[in-house]
């Protein structure tokens, strides 16, 4: 009897690959007792968070920064420095050299989530479109990385200095990497569980495949929300588990590993809707603050009379980029230099905004309450 979740096969040169079973598994998954209760907690909670992102006067005021938060903190998994700060700077044009240089690989991350989620509108879930959403992730790595390419050596996951007979896990090697590959596509499109019970496995399996050289884990990450908004349970992108994962970090790999060891597929997903939840919930509180932050600043604003116009418009785009420099207000207003500097004076007069930099050829203000909305929970 082939093992549920998969065997580890010894390899010609002396170590032990994994080799996964196709989903779904076999015994079938038991949705009941504490699983189905969790799952119904998720449910619900995934469920109100989508729609207060539906009610936003523009999800997009909620998405925006949302997404570069997301990449932050997926980022930071794999070892990045970037802060949500360095990245806000690093879209003003700043080329300080105290912003971290893996900037980029942030940056790139919030390219790969847009480009996958305009996608999904032509081209369905699939291997494709994670090769081509990897193309975008690692865009500017070194050659060696194969950006959008399957790896083609053996990759595995242990401690600095680790070996493959040593490594934690080791995934299948690249002679088996197109027919595990070829598996989780089928399943892809299997609409027989529950989408987060489908969600969570696919997660699981495409971290045992590990089918890229770098990246595996925010490609991964970005593959709950991608089939969440295909099956249609999110209207919008807003559920993204990174900073729970990171928060949980040791929970995670052993759930994984538990699953990898022993088939234990109900307690990781266990594991995985309490962070779907927890996550939810989150959001959702972060949604509200930050409408109720909007609404307070557009009716203090209103009073400013005749001058509320161009204060509206920029606050606005503060929800978008809030950090900004009198030339990028400038052009996002289609106003005058002259015109953005009253605006972001009586802005800063106001309290609105606070002013990061003295330089005064690249004064820099910041939208410090909404930046807080995302430093903290809410």
């Amino acid at each position: 009897m082939v093992p549920r979740a998969g065997r580890f096969v010894r390899q010609p040169t002396g170590y032990d690959a994994f080799e996964p079973s196709p989903l779904p598994p076999d015994p079938p998954l038991r949705i009941e007792g504490t699983l189905a209760s969790l799952l119904s907690d998720a449910d619900l909670a995934l469920g109100r968070l989508d729609g207060a992102a539906g009610i936003l006067p523009d999800a997009g005021l909620f998405l925006s920064m949302y997404v570069r938060h997301e990449a932050v903190l997926s980022s930071r998994i794999e070892g990045t420095r970037a802060s949500l700060v360095d990245m806000l700077r690093h879209e003003t044009g700043d080329v300080d050299d105290e912003i971290p240089k893996d900037v980029r690989d942030v940056a790139n991350y919030v390219e790969a989530m847009k480009y996958g989620l305009a996608r999904l509108s032509k081209l369905p879930l699939s291997i494709r479109l994670m090769r081509e959403i990897h193309a975008r992730l690692m865009r500017g790595a070194p050659p060696n990385v194969l950006a959008g390419e399957l790896r083609r050596t053996q990759n595995w996951i242990g401690p600095p200095g680790s070996t493959l007979r040593d490594a934690v896990f080791v995934p299948p090697p690249p002679s088996s990497l197109l027919s595990a590959l070829g598996d989780l596509e089928g399943f892809l499109h299997d609409r027989s569980l529950p989408a987060l019970i489908h969600a969570g496995m696919v997660h699981a399996q495409f971290e045992a495949i590990h089918p890229f050289v770098d990246g595996n884990g925010r490609v991964g990450r970005l593959l709950v929300t991608l089939l969440l908004c295909e099956r249609e349970v999110l209207s919008h992108p807003v559920l993204y588990l990174s900073q729970f994962i990171e928060q949980h970090r040791a929970e995670y790999y052993a759930g994984l590993q538990a699953v990898h060891q022993s088939g234990e597929w109900e307690a990781w997903l266990a594991f995985f809707l309490r962070g779907v939840a927890e996550t939810a919930r989150d959001a959702n509180a972060r949604a509200v603050a930050i409408l109720a932050l909007r609404e307070r600043w557009r009716a203090r604003l209103l009073r400013e009379g005749k001058a509320s116009g161009n204060l509206l418009r920029a606050l606005d785009h503060l929800f978008i980029r809030p950090m900004v420099t009198m030339g990028s207000l400038a052009k996002a207003l289609r106003v005058t230099t002259v015109t953005a500097n009253k605006v972001l004076a009586r802005l800063a007069k106001l309290g609105l905004l606070r002013e990061i930099t003295g330089r005064r050829r690249d004064r820099r203000w910041s939208f410090a309450q909404y930046l807080a909305l995302f430093e903290r929970r809410p």
